[in-house]
């Protein structure tokens, strides 16, 4: 049974969702996986874990920077030990090359250069947002050419099943793997 720590950055929960829902997976299949949410955390990596799968999600173009200082000050031993990365954002929806250059962006930023990557699509929560917030973000999304403007229901774009695919992918690639003693 492998240890695996989920640290993770959220700003309107969907980045936290997805990490439970990891854990959930990497559970299911006999390991132990513990979620930490970065913004009410310590940034040093704790003992004891065979594998870390980092989650950040993407607002104004850019990762959450307490996760990018988590993985600058966790740099070397992310790199000497079974680790991924995940990023959410709605460009992953609806334009992945965009969603790419994210990532790209956060890899320069950090010095960090995960050897498995996944991006996800992230979630257009109308209902929890502010007006001003709401307004913003449905003329964001119809200049994009989306019809998803109807600021009275929610628009998840997360593709669970590419979710379940990464952890368990991850997690293979851990058992045939392991993280040195």
């Amino acid at each position: 049974m492998a240890k695996i720590l989920i640290p993770y950055g959220t700003t309107e929960g969907q980045t936290a969702r997805i990490a439970e829902y990891i854990s959930d997976v990497l559970q299911a299949r006999g390991h132990r996986a513990d979620t930490l949410d970065l913004k009410h955390a310590d940034h040093d990596l704790p003992e004891g874990y065979d594998g870390v799968i980092v989650g950040a999600s993407i607002h104004a173009g850019k990762h959450e920077g307490f996760v990018a200082d988590f993985v600058r000050r966790n740099r070397d031993a992310l790199e000497h030990m079974p680790a991924a990365l995940f990023s959410v954002s709605l460009s992953a929806h609806a334009d992945p090359e965009e969603a790419q250059k994210y990532v790209s962006e956060f890899e320069d930023a950090t010095g960090w250069h995960p050897s498995t990557v996944a991006v996800f699509g992230g979630a257009l929560l109308y209902t929890q947002y502010g007006f001003l917030k709401r307004m913003m973000m449905k003329e964001i999304v119809s200049s994009q050419g989306s019809a998803d403007t109807d600021t009275g229901r929610d628009y998840i774009y997360t593709e669970w099943d590419g979710v379940r695919r990464f952890a368990e992918e991850f997690v293979a690639a851990l058992e045939r793997n392991p993280a040195p003693e």
